[in-house]
């Protein structure tokens, strides 16, 4: 993905200032944008007690926000561009999502969730080769309706991000996506609980249905909350299963568009080589992340394990805040309006699909599972 934008060399030439102090003086705006977020995130709740809702927000909502006001004050004064060095976006995605995999336990997956694991592969398949379809029917670019696929039928932001690594998509096309992923999420996280005690759902048959339809990480934690520890226990493992089949879905995407979409008709079949270059190689230190983890809990207490793999968290929040403050600040109006209303309907659609493809799975493969006798 090419997302990172260096700031014009003309700019810090004229002005007889070195491009490095125009883009230190970037990273330091996204930094300063990045901790009024952090501020926001956690003072918000605090301040409205009695809102649901603003409990409910997460930060990549006051990030991008944030952002676009950045981004509006730096244009108006003339200042954006010069400082467009400092908008590493490529680089603190990349960073964010390896330690993302330090979260994902294979161990407590493999052993505590097999119809979990079931589940995942079968929801994810479906639902990215239905959005694809669709996609294509309403004549969406190859890159959106790869980042849309990937966003609905995963994990939301962080699928939508290793996907736009794999394919190489515009920042306003990742912008786009994670808008629709928080957009349809905050209503789920009431939503859903409400339809499965209207439904009558079991605890363990609710929370695979929320853990396998919402899109993020924390409003399946916040929507399984709302309904009982026990649908928090299993939405959690089936969240965290589909996150870690992130790796196996970029490395599929970039085959495909190497050898399929972006492959001119009368060019030679792209070998191992090429793919490689393709391959976004973050990927591989996610999966390590995430192997290292799983081992690193077998050898220590677990309240020792548990801080270690907090700190980790932090600072894969931090990164991905930064990085969210960062697509702010280089977003376009005008790439967005060329998108048009097409998109939204595709995701709408691919999600009323999810839903009750989840709900369908989650009641075969959750009758009867019990969350103490999983572990």
């Amino acid at each position: 993905m090419s997302t990172e934008t260096t700031a014009p060399a003309a700019s810090g030439t004229r002005s007889g200032t070195p491009a490095w102090y125009w883009a230190a003086l970037g990273v330091l705006a996204v930094l300063i944008l990045g901790a009024a977020t952090r501020y926001l995130e956690k003072n918000v709740p605090e301040w409205f007690s009695g809102s649901d809702l603003a409990a409910a927000i997460e930060y990549p909502v006051y990030a991008i926000a944030l952002g676009l006001v950045g981004n509006g004050l730096l244009t108006v004064t003339g200042l954006r561009e010069r400082l467009a060095g400092g908008f590493r976006t490529e680089f603190f995605i990349k960073t964010g999502l390896v330690l993302l995999g330090a979260s994902i336990n294979l161990k407590v997956i493999v052993t505590a969730a097999g119809p979990a694991i079931i589940q995942g592969i079968i929801l994810i398949t479906s639902v990215f080769l239905f959005t694809w379809w669709l996609g294509g029917r309403f004549g969406l670019d190859d890159k959106l309706r790869a980042l849309l696929s990937s966003a609905v039928s995963i994990c939301g932001v962080s699928a939508a991000i290793a996907a736009a690594g794999a394919v190489q998509a515009k920042r306003e096309q990742l912008a786009y996506s994670a808008s629709l992923v928080i957009v349809f999420a905050l209503p789920s996280i009431f939503i859903l609980p409400a339809l499965a005690s209207a439904l009558g759902l079991s605890p363990e048959v609710a929370g695979a249905w929320i853990g396998g339809n919402i899109d993020t990480t924390a409003a399946v934690t916040a929507a399984g909350a709302i309904v009982g520890e026990e649908a928090l226990a299993v939405a959690s493992i089936v969240k965290v299963t589909q996150n870690a089949l992130i790796g196996v879905v970029v490395v599929l995407l970039t085959a495909y568009f190497a050898l399929r979409v972006e492959r001119r008709a009368d060019a030679p079949r792209p070998g191992v080589g090429e793919l490689w270059r393709r391959f976004p190689k973050f990927v591989l230190g996610f999966v390590a992340a995430s192997v290292i983890a799983t081992w690193y809990l077998t050898t220590v207490p677990a309240a020792d394990g548990k801080a270690v793999i907090g700190v980790a968290n932090d600072l894969r929040t931090w990164f991905l805040i930064l990085a969210f403050v960062s697509i702010g600040l280089e977003f376009r109006v005008a790439s967005l309006r060329e998108a048009g209303w097409r998109p939204i309907g595709v995701f709408a659609a691919a999600t009323v699909v999810n839903v009750l493809l989840a709900l369908g799975l989650a009641t075969v493969l959750f009758s009867g599972f019990s969350v103490s006798g999983s572990g």
